[in-house]
């Protein structure tokens, strides 16, 4: 299995666009980067390579990387147009979908118990999410919604009647037959001129296209996670989250 890291943003809802700013990959917690902690994770859980996004500071991200990777263990690809939408950064990495691995996807900029990533490997379902039945209020989270046992939807704003829905804390297993799909969603949306969306776009494309138990969740309700894209997040990850984790 090959893991897909996003790590190219600016941070700007978190640290304004002064354009000087730390890329939030690189913001340290107990003395290791969120980076440097993500590389180990995926290292001792068996994850054979890493395709890491950059864009924003693009030469320090991927140098902390590979500080705390092994030899030959980092492809890094550059999203210069990474001040566009969190679409992009996904389209970029479309060829690690079509390798013929399962691919674990993930965010750079989240704090987390490294449990969710053990489970969500772990899991029996070829195509699974993590899930969250503790949803948060407001607009920003992304909705995982189920119906039936599967998830029919996803998105930050869903209308429709669903027998539960949950937070989607933004990891992601796909096989190799289901991340060819992606791939194909994702050229779909570019070629399009989808150039400000985000990358929810293409996996609910896969989603609403598939079968319902196309994808299965991975129930993490009980592990502390928190994305960080505000400055009260950074705040509750210090103080709430860290000290929670294992």
């Amino acid at each position: 299995m090959r893991a897909i890291i996003l790590a190219a943003g600016v941070g700007s809802r978190l640290f304004g666009d002064s354009r000087t700013q730390p890329p939030k990959s690189l913001i340290e917690f107990d003395g290791k980067t969120l980076m440097q902690r993500h590389i180990e994770t995926l290292q001792a859980l068996g994850i054979s390579a890493l395709t890491l996004v950059v864009g924003y500071r693009k030469d320090d991200v991927a140098a902390e990387a590979r500080r705390h990777a092994k030899d030959g263990f980092i492809e890094v690809i550059e999203n210069p147009m990474y001040r566009g939408g969190s679409l992009l950064s996904m389209w970029y990495a479309r060829e690690a979908y079509r390798q013929g691995d399962d691919v674990l996807f993930m965010d750079a900029d989240t704090l987390y118990d490294t449990e969710i990533l053990r489970r969500l490997i772990g899991s029996e379902m070829p195509s699974a999410f993590a899930y969250d039945a503790d949803l948060d209020d407001g607009d920003d989270p992304v909705r995982i919604c189920i119906r039936d046992g599967g998830i029919v939807d996803l998105g930050k704003r869903i209308v429709g009647k669903f027998d539960a829905m949950g937070e989607w804390p933004g990891f992601m297993k796909v096989s190799a037959t289901t991340g060819a799909l992606l791939a194909s969603s994702l050229e779909n949306l570019v070629d399009g001129g989808n150039l400000l969306g985000a990358y929810e776009e293409a996996i609910r494309d896969v989603i609403i296209g598939e079968p319902v138990g196309t994808f299965g969740i991975v129930d993490v309700s009980d592990l502390s996670w928190i994305e960080i894209d505000f400055p009260d997040d950074l705040e509750r990850a210090k103080q709430t989250i860290l000290p929670n984790l294992r």
